[in-house]
């Protein structure tokens, strides 16, 4: 039987194919269209000629970008940050659901979890708010930090501490919902393999080491590789909202380098900048999944 043309299957499909049309609308008006003013990093742009009339410079910017000293320190905090967060968020929402998965109350369990997914739901504006309250010089951490007989800490404008307090929060924020992957991976076991572990005598523990864990592997890897996307992307809500002045040495990432930037009309440089970080995320992502294919014989990886 000759195959249909696909104007056929398309006019058969045509109730699937209209449903779908504001999505791809969408997707065209605020995510393919805009990427034409990339062309301004190639570009000295003037107002009145625009962006297609202006004159190409071609890598001018990027050399510029590179060349000076404020990048090199901005891209060593994002690496730095970014590394710090994946370290320690990549493997809190892990934790926290082989926790929760050996908690046999429904209830409880439930309840934690709900809980735990929460603050995914909250802006960093408004948290952002909130721990400039908690982890102020007066704030409640420090009060409770004094009734302990130790020194307060300045959270918000010592380097050292700020940085910490950056991960902790994003890895408070993210946990709960991060998790909800790795106990979807978990339902998935099947019980008869924890049954024969108990029947051999195996523990809790040993039950997760060689069942639980391996059996997450794939989740694991998936994640890493998707989140290796935005290495160089440290965060620019949070960081936005709890940064100061007297951090900016330590904190100050492409992000919020490229938001002053453009603040300062330095529209090419800016762009550049944007286009520097996906490039960079772009790679990693295709380095990494090759990686994950060769070392599991084409298993593992996500493309």
């Amino acid at each position: 039987m000759p195959d249909k043309p696909k104007l056929n299957i398309y006019w058969e499909k045509r109730g699937l194919l209209m449903m779908f049309a504001p999505c791809l609308i969408f997707l065209i008006i605020f995510c393919y269209l805009p990427m034409s003013g990339l062309l301004l990093a190639f570009k000295e742009y003037d107002l009145e000629l625009g962006v297609l009339g202006s004159k190409w410079v071609g890598l001018k910017h990027f050399r510029e970008l590179f060349v000076g000293d404020e990048f090199i320190n901005v891209l060593k905090n994002t690496l730095k940050i970014s590394l710090l967060k994946m370290g320690f968020g990549f493997f809190a929402p892990i934790i926290f659901a082989i926790l929760l998965n050996e908690i046999r109350l429904r209830f409880y369990k439930s309840s934690v979890q709900t809980l735990s997914i929460l603050p995914h739901f909250f802006s960093w504006v408004m948290l952002g708010g909130i721990f400039r309250l908690f982890f102020a010089e007066a704030g409640s951490i420090n009060s409770m930090i004094s009734t302990l007989g130790f020194d307060s800490i300045q959270w918000l404008t010592d380097d050292f501490w700020f940085i910490v307090m950056l991960i902790a929060t994003e890895a408070w924020k993210g946990m709960g919902w991060g998790a909800i992957v790795y106990l979807a991976s978990i339902s998935s076991i099947s019980p008869d393999l924890y049954e024969a572990a108990s029947i051999d005598g195996c523990s809790r523990f040993q039950k997760i080491r060689h069942i639980t864990i391996p059996a997450l592997i794939p989740t694991m890897i998936t994640l890493l590789i998707l989140s290796l996307g935005g290495i160089l992307s440290a965060g620019f809500d949070q960081i936005y909202n709890l940064y100061s002045p007297a951090v900016y040495d330590v904190s100050d990432v492409i992000d919020t380098y490229v938001l002053r930037l453009l603040e300062a009309a330095k529209f090419e440089i800016g762009i550049a900048a944007g286009i520097f970080q996906s490039v960079i995320g772009m790679i990693l992502i295709l380095l990494v999944n090759a990686i994950c294919k060769k070392l599991s014989s084409g298993e593992q990886g996500v493309f």
